[in-house]
C-alpha cells in the first residue's frame, strides 16, 4: 500500500481544503447571511402558522413585494459569492432591501430576515481581499537590540533609528538653487548672494 491514500478521507480532506481556499477569497459569511435572510422575508407572508386549533394566515397585499425582496436578497447573496468585485454594491443593496422589508414584509420577516440582511450587507461592504504573506516560513526572525540573546548590542538594527534621532525635531535649512560649493559660503558660514 502506498503512503498517499486516494481513499475517501483523502478526497474529503482535499475538498475541505479547496472549499476553505474558495471561502477565503470572497465575502463568504456576508453572502450566506444575505441568502438566509431572504427566506423568512419571502416565506412569512405566504405561510399558514397553526397554533393548536388556531390557523394564522399572514397573507397581505404586499405578498408579491415580500417575494421580490426575498428573491433579490437570495440573488445578492449569490452575487457576493461569485462576483466579489461588486461586493460593495451588493452589500449596500442588501442593506437597502432590509430597510424596505421592514415596511413591506411583516417587519422584515419578524426582524429575523431584517437583521440577517443588515449584518450580511455590512459584512459585504467591510470585507476586503487579503494580501498574500511575503514572509518565508523558514526565514529567521530578527530579535530587537535590547532583547537577550541578540549578538549586536552596540549598533541599532536595520529598522531602528540611531539613539538621539528625533524625527520631529527642527529641520536643517535647505539651500535653494545649486548644490553645496565652497565659493558660495562666507567665512562665518552664511550664504553669500551673488
Amino acid at each position: 500500500m502506498s503512503a498517499e491514500s486516494t481513499g475517501l478521507p483523502a478526497r474529503f480532506r482535499y475538498w475541505r481544503l479547496a472549499f476553505r481556499h474558495w471561502r477565503w477569497q470572497r465575502p463568504f459569511w456576508a453572502g450566506l447571511l444575505a441568502l438566509v435572510s431572504g427566506v423568512p422575508i419571502a416565506y412569512f407572508p405566504y405561510a399558514n402558522l397553526t397554533l393548536g386549533q388556531l390557523t394564522v394566515r399572514m397573507a397581505t397585499t404586499a405578498g408579491s413585494g415580500s417575494l421580490i425582496i426575498g428573491v433579490l436578497l437570495f440573488v445578492l447573496g449569490l452575487t457576493m459569492w461569485f462576483q466579489s468585485a461588486v461586493r460593495v454594491f451588493a452589500g449596500v443593496a442588501s442593506i437597502l432591501l432590509a430597510l424596505v422589508s421592514l415596511v413591506v414584509s411583516n417587519f422584515g420577516g419578524f426582524l429575523v430576515g431584517f437583521l440577517l440582511a443588515l449584518i450580511g450587507g455590512a459584512l459585504a461592504v467591510s470585507w476586503a481581499p487579503g494580501t498574500p504573506a511575503t514572509d518565508d516560513p523558514g526565514e529567521k526572525a530578527e530579535l530587537p537590540d535590547d532583547a537577550p540573546g541578540s549578538d549586536d548590542d552596540e549598533k541599532p538594527g536595520p529598522n531602528l533609528p540611531a539613539q538621539g534621532f528625533d524625527p520631529f525635531g527642527p529641520a536643517e535649512p535647505v539651500h535653494a538653487g545649486a548644490g553645496f560649493d565652497e565659493e558660495s559660503i562666507d567665512k562665518n558660514g552664511r550664504h553669500r548672494a551673488g
